[in-house]
């Protein structure tokens, strides 16, 4: 695993049941609300700050989805909100950045996350994954598989003037 890890240049993940623990509030406006870990958030900002490629795929399709994942240093153009194939989106940011699918880890927990998880390179779930995380949705996991990745290519570092700026 250890090498695998190494070999990550990118990584892209679903919302609901991985960066929040699934759990919604409906507004009576249509919008739906979901708690965000702020510790997955800041492994998500080091990869960022490392330069790493990151994606969102998410069946989702609140525009606040796209405030939280701008936080955390994803581009607006690689937020695939209401993604309906999601690994026809993943291919698309592969072939953007000129990854191999094998390169890119993906983190997700549910049916229409199966198929990227399979055609990623280290595929992220709580079962039947490359990598198992011991953190749950929205409680840490997003933030173990980045640390894993970035510890495991020495990126693992924290420059407090870059962030600053960054952020």
């Amino acid at each position: 695993m250890a090498q695998s890890l190494k070999n990550i240049r990118a990584f892209a993940y679903d919302i609901d049941g991985v960066m929040t623990d699934g759990s919604v509030l409906a507004m009576p406006d249509g919008d739906i609300l979901r708690i965000f870990n702020a510790k997955d958030s800041f492994g998500v900002r080091m990869a960022s700050l490392h330069g790493y490629p990151v994606a969102v795929i998410t069946g989702g399709r609140s525009e606040s989805l796209i405030h939280r994942s701008l936080m955390c240093g994803v581009p607006k153009e690689d937020v695939y909100l209401n993604s309906r194939n999601k690994v026809r989106d993943f291919k698309h940011f592969c072939n953007k950045y000129g990854l191999s699918p094998d390169e890119v880890m993906y983190i997700g927990d549910d049916i229409p996350d199966v198929a990227v998880i399979r055609a990623a390179g280290i595929g992220v779930a709580r079962e039947a994954a490359d990598l198992v995380s011991p953190y749950p949705g929205g409680r840490g996991c997003v933030r173990h598989a980045i640390e894993e990745v970035l510890k495991a290519r020495g990126d693992w570092t924290f420059d407090v003037d870059k962030y600053e700026k960054r952020f």
